[in-house]
């Protein structure tokens, strides 16, 4: 058995059993909301490490449950919708889905994505302590420490520097960093990286890790 969970949000109990019967073949543990009333309250007692989630639900939209969900977890979102609008793919990705399918779904590419996703979203979870240059990056408790000194980092900040120590003495395009921080780079402003960069900068110097962070003209960061 798979150690992941995974919950579904879909209304249409035939799209609903074709799910489930899909993800338990393939290993995973699997739920179903029942009552749309209380999704999040479903939600948070079967605690999954990713969510497929419909749109158009019973009371409130898809988009109102991700939006409750990020209120509490960073889990993978995949939204497995028949609303294919460029304005709703762009919601999704701006409310924090991970990732946009269209039904009717190609199975193969669906379960694809939800094994790239939980790899990216849970590999990161160990007690593995990556080092470089005299800093270490404790991947448990999220944060970077050099010469006693530790700094707190975010979820983001936390993968961009997992990225550029995994590639330590490489050059790291901003489209490879972006790709690995999100499903998508079609709607994302390259100033969001710009930002995380400065923030992790800041936050390294306070350290004592002045100039870790090289950036190459034109080309990307390297450590």
């Amino acid at each position: 058995m798979n150690e992941y969970r995974i919950m579904i949000i879909e209304d249409d109990f035939t799209i609903q059993t074709q799910l489930q019967t899909l993800l338990s073949g393939n290993g995973y543990e699997v739920s179903a909301v029942t009552d749309f009333s209380n999704a999040i309250g479903q939600v948070k007692s079967f605690s999954p490490h990713l969510v497929l989630l419909d749109i158009k639900l019973p009371g409130n939209s898809g988009f109102d449950i991700c939006s409750q969900i990020r209120a509490f977890s960073d889990m993978p979102i995949i939204f497995v919708t028949s609303s294919n609008t460029d304005m709703d793919e762009l919601n999704s990705i701006m409310l924090g889905g991970d990732a946009f399918i269209t039904k009717p779904y190609n199975t193969a590419i669906l379960l694809a994505k939800i094994a790239a996703l939980l790899r990216r979203a849970y590999n990161l979870k160990q007690t593995e302590v990556l080092t470089w240059k005299g800093a270490a990056l404790h991947l448990e408790s999220s944060s970077i420490e050099y010469n006693g000194q530790k700094a707190e980092l975010t979820k983001n900040e936390l993968k961009i520097l997992y990225y550029l120590f995994k590639n330590a003495g490489k050059i790291c395009t901003r489209n490879d960093i972006v790709d690995f921080l999100w499903d998508s780079q079609l709607y994302i402003d390259d100033n969001a990286l710009s930002v995380n960069m400065t923030r992790i900068r800041c936050k390294l110097e306070a350290i004592g890790l002045t100039d870790f962070i090289r950036t190459k003209h034109r080309q990307g960061y390297t450590l």
